[in-house]
């Protein structure tokens, strides 16, 4: 429902432009590679990734995604999109046109220095076995981790430790770092302890028990979190006894030894640990002691990297240095016998780390005695988006794009984009500007390659300005399948061949098997457009050729792509970007964002939860006994009624009041075609010959006209629909149609009365047509063949243009406001009378107006001029006008009074004075005549005359 929503916002800002003339360049697409299309082949085959081929799941992933093209195609035609859907108007991210036009955008950001490879820490999902982006992920505020509060003992031969700390602990058998982890299954690749200098430490004495002959040892912790430690229950096995306290800079340089030693069988053989300094630890939770496992937290990594204790290189004495012992399936991989030895390793080896694997860590912490306490720990937690399971940050090979080069020009180039909520702004921007980087590799097989090369003899990754020549080269001639598929000797520059021959190539250069993050692929779409951005006469307005800024006018996507496409879009144009007027400009001038679509019950909507609702459902109906086929149109108007820029719901209810609102405006298009019969009104009427009911209308409709279009404008799409909505319920339904369904069926066809209102009909249906045409294109259709016939044109073919200043007619709406106000008043007194069982119709009674006392004559006049259509007005038959009240006493009447700027009126309802025609129903008809005086005048014109 949300991709329906999207869909039908954008065709209805493309039908708008169509309407005003404009030449829209839309361009409908798909992004095609990924998991969910890797993992969906998978499923459907019931097969693992490993028993298939990389060419075979590739193979069968394409057949997937061009089958489910097809069929979003058929179905957002069904939803009345308005495109060229033929191939060539139409693209697919797998297009090899659409690739290769990537592949040059990653090109231009190698050769200005922005990608780079790196062994270090990244989000990385078990579950899809890839590396993800921040982007990929959302957070799940109720995870629960099983947190652990562990000892870390000191090793007292340590060489560097402070004479402070030194001092402190003599005597004592065993002195021991208090450390706290929510991730325990991290701790066989600890590599160091981080205090923070700045803050003051506790040593505390604590028994292993209450009796006389329990062992003492002592702990350190931060003084900060003294007290939030001794409210843990069983954190301490006796009520720890102040010894002293030393400052965070006496801890660093010292030393510990590793928490799973006594498990090897060489303990001996495991080097003392360091305590590092860094700023990251802070008195907020845990001890004030940070266990520091680089391979899995990004800022243990840069701290320890800082103090030149790891590797930053991307060779393989980096991944060396650090300590992982995690796969790519998340669990436990044999080296982790290097730390916990054989036996204790065979109890972790293979299990998943956020499963058996951690509970095994805690089951060997508790044999050790390092374990002091258990804890679940709720908090937010990443997750990844696609599979909904948790993320670990894991130590692997990723390409990255540097963002600090680009963001402040991204920041900046933002400034000249408009945002729809304007608030949204301040979301992107913060997004833009806490980035650093983007890690744009995956470890999957279904997406655009990463065209590196790698020299096997010395393990170097190979990707620059000369290889990527060569490459694209190859690939512009060959496809770029020809990646997968031809020998790595074919993709070796010239300038690295050194005379070899292919099999030689072949036995020392292997091709990157990693492929790039989907966000890279939808992010490099705007490339498409850049066409228009060199010929500015392919965008012309109204047939004038214009200067345009780069790319598209419009963006518009849910709230989640803040952290997805409206950013890869922007990085990757300003990543590539070689022009200096191009280095800080958007792809785009204005950003639209919407909001999620909630059940009625404002819940997400979930297959677990079974609250799904298909457009295709709605349109065509479905088996439950709510699931009524609505038609697109509908599911159109509700689109258009709700505020799109938070999120809305929808359901049965809001269809219903949709499908409501849809019956009135349809009924009042029908009623006017009806008039018209079905034809344009040929016998039109100057304006200085209309009534002053008929220029109110046209001034509401003016008005109407104004406000639609700047509804449009400005994406507000409510605003027009509820314009148009009073318009057609109220100015013409209850208004209009009311009080002219007289003249149209009785009066004289050709008479100027009933002329005058086809006059206004005609161009009421017009403009209407035009206002809800963006919204409801199949009834503006069907309207447009009606009136012209099936052979018409679109009502798109047809500019719209404003209406003529000359409608606006301010005296009109101030004279008809009097009006209603009597009419307010009319109304009350007759259905008090209805109620009484006086009247059935109104048509049954009169009514007179009884100037009691006046301070001006507009009033007086105003019912003067208009004493001749009062009747149809108020729904009466007859209408008199008097200065004095009539002290005649008829079998009923209802009385009430009216100051209207000061004219005072009493207003009398009566049973009418005539008898009923039998032609046009009014009563108005003498008692000797068969027709009133208008009817005998239409029936027998030869008579009247």
């Amino acid at each position: 429902m949300g991709h329906a929503l999207n869909k039908i916002l954008k065709d209805i800002i493309n039908r708008y432009h169509v309407s005003l003339g404009h030449r829209v360049n839309y361009v409908p697409g798909w992004d095609c590679h990924g998991l969910p299309i890797e993992n969906k082949v998978l499923k459907q085959l019931g097969v693992e990734i490993n028993q298939l081929t990389p060419s075979q799941i590739r193979d069968e992933a394409e057949k997937l995604a061009r089958k489910e093209v097809a069929s979003q195609m058929e179905q957002f035609q069904a939803l009345g999109i308005m495109a060229d859907w033929s191939p060539e108007t139409t693209y697919r991210t797998l297009d090899p046109e659409y690739e290769l036009r990537q592949l040059e955008v990653f090109k231009a950001m190698v050769e200005k220095g922005l990608i780079y490879r790196q062994h270090r820490p990244v989000h990385y999902s078990p579950s899809s076995r890839s590396a993800l982006a921040e982007a990929e992920l959302v957070y799940n505020e109720k995870h629960v981790s099983h947190s652990v509060y562990v000892t870390f003992e000191l090793d007292p031969a340590s060489q560097h430790m402070s004479g402070s700390l030194r001092a402190m602990i003599a005597g004592s058998k065993k002195a021991s770092l208090l450390v706290w982890t929510t991730t325990p299954w991290t701790l066989t690749a600890n590599m160091a302890i981080a205090v923070n200098p700045e803050m003051d430490y506790h040593v505390v004495a604590i028994k292993d028990g209450p009796g006389e002959g329990s062992a003492e040892s002592l702990l350190i912790y931060a003084a900060e979190r003294a007290d939030a430690l001794q409210e843990i229950q069983g954190l301490f096995p006796t009520p720890p006894i102040h010894i002293g306290e030393l400052e965070g800079s006496d801890l660093v340089a010292a030393s510990y030894r590793p928490i799973f030693a006594p498990l090897h069988s060489s303990p001996a053989s495991l080097p003392s640990l360091p305590i590092i300094p860094s700023a990251h630890v802070t008195h907020d939770s845990g001890t004030g002691l940070v266990h520091c496992a680089p391979a899995h937290g990004p800022e243990d990594y840069a701290v320890m990297q800082s103090l030149g204790l790891i590797s930053s290189s991307s060779a393989s004495s980096s991944a060396v240095d650090l300590v992982c012992h995690v796969n790519g399936l998340g669990q436990f991989t044999s080296d982790v016998a290097d730390v916990v030895g054989k036996e204790a390793a065979s109890r972790l080896v293979d299990q998943d780390i956020l499963d058996q694997g951690g509970r095994e860590i805690v089951s060997l912490l508790t044999e050790l005695g390092a374990l002091q306490k258990v804890q679940r720990y709720k908090h937010r937690y990443p997750y990844d988006w696609k599979t909904d399971k948790p993320v670990i940050v894991l130590a692997t090979s990723q390409w990255f794009a540097n963002l600090d080069n680009i963001k402040e020009d991204a920041v900046t180039a933002l400034q000249d984009v408009s945002f729809f909520p304007n608030i949204t702004r301040n979301r992107l921007e913060s997004f833009i500007r806490s980035r650093s980087e983007w890690c744009i590799s995956r470890q999957r097989v279904w997406g655009v390659p990463i065209p590196a090369l790698y020299h096997l003899p010395s393990n170097a990754a190979v990707l620059d300005s000369d290889s990527l020549a060569h490459i694209l080269s190859v690939l512009r001639e060959h496809g770029p399948k020809y990646w997968w598929d031809g020998p790595a000797s074919a993709f070796v520059p010239p300038s690295r061949r050194q005379g070899m021959s292919d099999a030689e190539l072949d036995a020392v250069w292997s091709k990157g098997t990693d492929t790039m993050d989907v966000w890279f692929d939808s992010g490099s779409s705007w490339s498409m457009l850049d066409a228009l951005y060199r010929d500015p006469a392919l965008s012309s307005q109204e047939g004038k050729a214009r200067p345009r800024t780069f790319g598209a006018d419009v963006c518009l996507e849910g709230s989640d792509q803040h952290r997805g496409w409206f950013q890869s879009q922007l990085l990757t144009a300003l990543g590539c970007a070689t022009a200096p007027e191009r280095a800080r400009q958007a792809p785009y001038s204005t950003l639209i964002t919407h909001g999620m679509v909630l059940d009625e019950a404002g819940k997400k909507m979930s297959k677990s939860l079974g609250n799904i609702m298909s457009p295709m459902t709605v349109i065509n109906g479905g088996k439950g006994k709510n699931e009524k086929a609505y038609g697109p149109d509908i599911l159109r108007l509700w689109a258009a009624t709700v505020e799109f820029g938070k999120d809305m719901s929808i359901g049965p209810t809001a269809l219903t009041q949709t499908a409501e609102a849809m019956r009135k405006i349809r009924n009042s298009s029908r009623f006017i075609l009806g008039s018209l019969g079905d034809r344009p009104y040929e016998h039109k009427v100057e304006r200085a010959e209309l009534g002053l009911a008929d220029r109110y209308v046209l001034h509401s409709l003016h008005s109407l006209d104004k406000i639609a279009r700047e509804g449009y404008e400005a994406y507000n799409f409510p605003r027009v629909i509820n314009q148009l909505s009073y318009f057609a319920n109220i100015v013409l339904s209850s208004f209009y149609f009311d009080i002219n369904k007289d003249r149209l069926y009785a009066a004289h066809e050709q008479g100027l009365e009933r002329c005058r209102v086809l006059t206004v009909l005609d161009q009421v249906l017009t403009t209407m047509t035009k206002v809800l045409a963006p919204v409801l294109p199949h009834l503006a259709e069907e309207i447009t063949t009606t009136l012209h016939g099936p052979d018409a044109p679109s009502v798109f073919t047809t500019p719209w243009t404003p209406l003529p200043d000359e409608y606006v007619d301010p005296q009109a709406e101030a004279d008809m406001s009097q009006l209603f106000r009597i009419r307010d008043k009319v109304f009350a007194l007759l259905e008090k009378a209805r109620k009484d069982g006086h009247v059935k119709s109104s048509l049954s009674a009169d009514l007179a107006l009884n100037i009691t006392s006046a301070t001006s004559s507009d009033v007086i006049d105003l019912l003067g001029r208009e004493e001749n259509t009062l009747a149809a007005l108020f729904g009466v038959s007859g209408v008199s006008l008097s200065e004095h009240s009539d002290q005649s006493k008829p079998l009923w009447q209802y009385t009430d009074t009216l100051d209207l700027e000061g004219t005072e009126i009493e207003i009398v309802v009566r049973p009418a004075a005539l008898h009923k025609c039998p032609r046009c129903w009014t009563f108005t008809r003498h008692e000797h005549e068969d027709l009133c005086k208008r009817c005998t005048d239409v029936v027998h014109p030869q008579q009247a005359s």
